[in-house]
C-alpha cells in the first residue's frame, strides 16, 4: 500500500486523508469480534465511561493476535513511513468505542499536545492512522476535524481531567472558533474498513452518540523512530517504551485469519 503523490499533497495541505474501504468486510469482521471480546474483559487497559460502557482499550496488539496483525499491517504502516520518510514504531494503540446511546464526547484537542506534555515527544512527527470497525455516519458521533489547523502549530491547552473519563489537553472555545473560521469543520464518514489518517497537530474532537448505532475505531499512533519519547509519565500500556521499528506482516495476514474463522464456523 503506497500513497500517490496527489494523496501526499492533499495530506500535507489539509492535515488529513481518508482511504475508503481499505480492509475487506471479512477482515473487519475478525476485528469486530475480537474487539467485543476485549471490551468484555476487566483489565487495566480497558477504560470505561462513567456509566460503565467501554470507552477505549489500550495496547490490544500486546494481548490479542488479530490486533497484533493489524498493528503491523502494511496498509497502515507503509503510508505513514511515506509521509515521515523513515521507519516508525508504535507509540500508542487503542480501540475507541462510541457505544450506542451512551458514547461520550471527546473534547477539542490536538494529539501532539498530549504526546508532548505527558510523554516527552520532541516533535509532531507522529500521527494517528485509524480503521473504522463500524459504519461511521454523520449521526453516530463521527470524528470532527478542522482542516488546515495543523498549520497553527502546537497550541496552548488546558489539562481537563473532569469533563469525561479520559483526561485530555483541551483547547478553549476562542481558539477553536478562530481555527474553524479559517478551515471549517469536516466529519469523515464511511463504511467499515475505511482508514483515516491525520496530522498530530490537527485539531479534532467528537460529540456523544445518542443513536442506536455504535461507532468503533481502531487507532494506531505511529511515531518516527528518530522522534522517540523522552520523559513518559503515563503507564507503558498507554505510552509504549519499545521503540523498535515495526516490521510489517504480509498483506494477506488478516485475510488468512478471516479464512480460519470462517472454516471454524462451518
Amino acid at each position: 500500500m503506497h500513497l500517490t503523490d496527489q494523496q501526499i499533497e492533499d495530506f500535507h495541505r489539509e492535515g488529513w486523508l481518508f482511504l475508503p474501504e481499505l480492509f475487506t468486510p471479512a477482515e473487519v469482521e475478525v476485528l469486530k469480534r475480537e474487539s467485543q471480546a476485549i471490551y468484555d474483559q476487566e483489565r487495566p487497559e480497558v477504560w470505561r465511561e462513567t456509566n460503565g460502557a467501554p470507552r477505549t482499550a489500550f495496547a490490544a496488539h500486546t494481548y490479542n493476535e488479530a490486533f497484533r496483525v493489524l498493528g503491523a499491517h502494511p496498509r497502515l504502516i507503509r503510508p505513514v513511513e511515506q509521509i515521515f520518510g523513515e521507519r516508525v514504531y508504535m507509540h500508542q494503540y487503542k480501540i475507541n468505542a462510541k457505544a450506542a446511546f451512551t458514547g461520550e464526547v471527546w473534547q477539542w484537542h490536538q494529539d501532539y499536545g498530549t504526546w508532548k506534555r505527558d510523554d516527552g515527544m520532541p516533535a509532531p512527527k507522529a500521527m494517528n492512522i485509524s480503521v473504522f470497525l463500524d459504519e461511521v455516519m454523520p449521526i453516530n458521533g463521527p470524528l470532527l476535524l478542522v482542516p488546515k489547523s495543523h498549520e497553527a502549530g502546537d497550541l496552548e491547552a488546558r489539562h481537563d481531567v473532569e469533563t469525561t473519563s479520559y483526561p485530555l489537553w483541551t483547547l478553549d472555545d476562542a481558539t477553536v472558533t478562530r481555527l474553524v473560521a479559517a478551515g471549517g469543520i469536516v466529519a469523515p464518514t464511511g463504511k467499515p474498513g475505511g482508514v483515516l489518517m491525520f496530522h498530530g497537530n490537527l485539531v479534532h474532537g467528537s460529540a456523544g452518540n445518542i443513536t442506536p448505532f455504535p461507532r468503533r475505531i481502531v487507532y494506531l499512533t505511529l511515531n518516527a523512530v528518530s522522534n522517540a519519547i523522552r520523559t513518559p509519565t503515563r503507564p507503558s500500556f498507554i505510552a509504549h517504551r519499545d521503540f523498535t521499528p515495526i516490521d510489517p506482516v504480509g498483506d494477506d495476514a488478516l485475510a488468512q485469519m478471516a479464512q480460519t474463522y470462517r472454516v471454524a464456523a462451518e
